[in-house]
């Protein structure tokens, strides 16, 4: 990678767990547990990982939603992890976050005109006369007619409203974009749509995607690399046909077993992953995932694996003490 766009290193995110009458800290829910990453301009980076495993914290703190509980994030080589309230409003016009739940995160009470010119108003851009005519461009950017402005979220369907907060991510003519399980809420007709739209929009204007998604199948789709993350961690990185064709991690390979095959003849392999998720309040030593895993063996019980190079990607990493 020449450049780096966003620089992650060992990133935490621990929320602390109040119990007792006098509601005391007595432990923490480690969401987000040390993770490093990195994006270079225009590239799309996929973050798979089952419901609970903290993608979407990581999201949120790369954003500046939450203030992280240590560890460095850079933007363009700048330190932002620590900044302040104005500083921050500066930078959040450069990083920029497309929902789960296109309904939840539209006001309801506000016209589609009001949603995406509302972070123009809020960085102080243009007169009203130039915002009322830059969201009629972003409305047609997105594939919606002029006359949605004066019209409210309920009255359009789930694909609709969620191109409506794509418009509004991309109002302010951002660097990186954050998608949080966007197509995860829609119909599957609907997700190709969306998908396809947020390809065309990268190419147009160079933009980064950290794409958050628990379906392998859509992130092979639009990802160049993968990150796979189990229970606060990350576990395996690598070029996304890589990662398909020649999985490291017995997690990754567990997840890229269980996508589903267009051909009802042709017989495949599962690799089932036994038991639930453990609590990130109290997390297993040694390896996370070495209460689940098929291959496990006692050193992962007791050793922490680290990211070292992987066998099958000169470029990526993974985290298993059965591929060292």
């Amino acid at each position: 990678m020449s450049k780096v766009l966003l620089e992650v290193q060992d990133l935490k995110m621990h929320f602390p767990v109040k119990e007792g009458i006098l509601l005391r800290t007595s432990k923490y829910n480690k969401a987000v547990d040390g993770i490093s990453l990195e994006i270079a301009p225009g590239e799309t980076l996929g973050l798979v990982g089952e419901s609970g495993c903290g993608k979407s914290t990581l999201g949120r703190c790369i954003a500046r939603l939450y203030k992280p509980t240590s560890g460095s994030i850079k933007f363009e080589g700048e330190e932002i992890s620590l900044l302040g309230a104005n500083a921050l409003s500066a930078y959040r016009r450069h990083i920029q976050m497309i929902f789960q739940d296109p309904m939840e995160s539209l006001n309801s009470r506000h016209t589609v005109a009001e949603i995406i010119e509302e972070p123009l108003i809020v960085q102080n851009m243009g007169d009203t006369a130039w915002r009322a005519k830059r969201v009629k461009e972003l409305l047609d950017i997105v594939g919606l007619p002029a006359r949605s402005v004066s019209r409210y979220p309920f009255e359009f369907s789930g694909g609709q409203r969620q191109r409506i907060g794509i418009a509004r991510s991309i109002a302010l003519n951002p660097k990186l974009i954050i998608c949080d399980e966007p197509v995860s809420a829609l119909d599957v007709s609907i997700q190709s749509q969306i998908l396809n739209l947020l390809v065309d929009l990268q190419k147009e204007f160079n933009l980064s995607y950290l794409f958050i998604a628990h379906d392998l199948a859509v992130v092979k789709h639009i990802s160049d690399r993968i990150a796979i993350m189990y229970l606060g961690k990350i576990v395996e990185t690598g070029d996304s046909q890589t990662i398909y064709r020649n999985a490291q991690h017995p997690y990754t390979q567990s997840l890229i077993s269980a996508i589903p095959m267009p051909d009802p003849h042709r017989k495949v392999t599962r690799q089932l992953i036994i038991g639930d998720v453990p609590s990130p309040i109290a997390p297993p030593p040694g390896c996370n995932f070495h209460p689940r895993c098929p291959r496990a063996i006692e050193r992962c019980s007791v050793d922490v694996p680290q990211l070292s190079a992987s066998k099958a990607d000169s470029t990526g990493l993974v985290s298993c003490h059965l591929v060292d």
